[in-house]
């Protein structure tokens, strides 16, 4: 079964590379401290070495690729666990959806379903998932702007595929998806207005709970 924690908000932002998700979680993180919200950042992988080595293991063996994003994300666990504890907005560059999107995408039906039963029994379910979704052509070419040499991953047919397979996660009102050719401004305030009543009736119960009870 999903890992529990009670308190804070756990929201993760998805999408294909180049799509606008680390723009997105820094101005939703702005906002929020604004408003006097207790924010932590998370970004997957959290060990650069090994994303390095999932993302050089994927294209020839998805299952590795996997299990080594689900073992940086089991370690990852307990920094994010706690942050929530302290009745924190996590905002979470990448969650175990990325490895759903991407590795999952490329098994078989029957190691798909293996793939999405691991995830739920290791790591943190989302309160909610903001997907940035944009074609991938123009996803690219922002990744080329960077100046950084591209992972394996970043290829046309690949981010085709990927983005096929986040269409197929999206289960609204959990899903929220936002147009990410929109200026990173607007992109922002989508976000912020889509999770607004969540978000606040969520703070407000986590400062009447006091530390150590649920606020399940």
């Amino acid at each position: 079964m999903t890992v529990r924690r009670s308190r804070g908000i756990l929201i993760a932002i998805e999408g294909i590379d180049g799509a606008g998700k680390s723009t997105l979680q820094r101005n939703l993180a702005a906002r929020y401290r604004r408003r006097g919200w207790r924010v932590a950042i998370a970004r997957e992988p959290a060990d650069p070495t090994l994303g390095r080595a999932a993302q050089r293991a994927t294209p020839k063996d998805p299952v590795a690729g996997a299990l080594l994003f689900t073992l940086d994300r089991a370690l990852a666990r307990p920094g994010i666990a706690a942050a929530l504890a302290r009745g924190a907005i996590v905002l979470q560059d990448r969650s175990y959806y990325s490895t759903l999107a991407y590795q999952g995408s490329a098994l078989p039906a029957a190691q798909e379903r293996s793939l999405v039963t691991l995830q739920r029994q290791v790591t943190l379910e989302p309160d909610r998932i903001l997907w940035v979704d944009l074609p991938p052509a123009r996803a690219l070419a922002r990744v080329r702007g960077r100046g950084r040499e591209r992972s394996p991953l970043e290829r046309i047919p690949t981010l085709r595929k990927v983005r096929r397979a986040y269409r197929g996660l999206l289960r609204p009102p959990r899903w929220i998806r936002l147009d990410g050719g929109a200026s990173p401004p607007e992109v922002a305030e989508a976000a912020e207005r889509a999770l607004e009543r969540f978000v606040a009736a969520r703070m407000r119960r986590a400062r009447r709970t006091p530390r150590g009870r649920s606020a399940a």
